[in-house]
């Protein structure tokens, strides 16, 4: 049985993730109008909302970005934002490894994709509302104060 939905957190990040919570996007913020998962580009997604807004994430952001339980603890642990790629190893001789592509893109219901990656990963799935909230764009990075 696996556990990778389950994450117990700390009286701190449930209060942060409350306030959160309260900060709501409206939902035409979080309702897309055009979802294009560029799969056979290998480029990335790109959502135009229904507020007008565009934003867009290359695949291998939304892989570092992964909002499954194990990879969030993993992150918070090495004090990485979503997107932020994992440190490599140090070696003499680096080895080639193949830049994240999705193998399988799949809806959940209305409200998500769920990514199916080559590197075997798939427990993420990634809501409306977390991709608006991680848009990387200038004016949502000025709005969120980062």
């Amino acid at each position: 049985m696996s556990h990778e939905g389950i994450r117990i957190v700390s009286e701190v990040e449930a209060r942060r993730d409350a306030e959160q919570a309260d900060a709501r996007l409206s939902d035409e913020a979080v309702t897309p109008k055009k979802v294009r998962v560029k799969k056979t580009e290998g480029t990335g997604v790109e959502i135009e909302w229904h507020d007008g807004h565009s934003s867009s994430w290359s695949f291998r952001w939304l892989r570092d970005a992964c909002p499954c339980a194990t990879c969030h603890e993993e992150r918070e642990q090495a004090g990485r934002a979503p997107g932020v790629a994992r440190a490599k190893a140090q070696a003499l001789l680096q080895m080639y490894e193949a830049p994240p592509r999705p193998v399988e893109v799949t809806p959940v219901g209305k409200y998500a994709l769920k990514f199916k990656w080559n590197d075997g990963h798939e427990a993420g799935i990634y809501s409306w509302d977390y991709l608006r909230r991680v848009c990387g764009c200038g004016e949502c990075v000025a709005a969120r104060g980062h």
